[in-house]
């Protein structure tokens, strides 16, 4: 089973919603064809022109940061990690 990882703002902890969008604006070089999207379901690509945003910013907060550090995955404890190599072992 893949972790999948919780997505939240780095400074204020908002969490995006399925309806929350962006806006594709000319704040960065090859930018700005002003396509609206959720950015996090395409891992911050632009489906209108394909530019891959490297600073999301946040809806609630206002302040931008790496896209990439909106990204919290969980950490796996040792009983998962166990449960996890056992169930990739071959039975002879």
């Amino acid at each position: 089973m893949e972790h999948q990882p919780h997505i939240h703002c780095p400074h204020c902890a908002w969490e995006p919603r399925a309806d929350s969008r962006w806006c594709c604006t000319s704040r960065e070089p090859g930018s700005g064809c002003g396509t609206l999207w959720n950015t996090f379901w395409t891992a911050g690509c632009c489906p209108g022109c394909g530019h891959y945003w490297e600073m999301t910013q946040c809806l609630s907060c206002r302040r931008a940061s790496p896209h990439a550090q909106w990204y919290h995955f969980p950490r796996l404890d040792e009983g998962h990690v166990g449960e996890r190599e056992q169930s990739l072992e071959t039975v002879d």
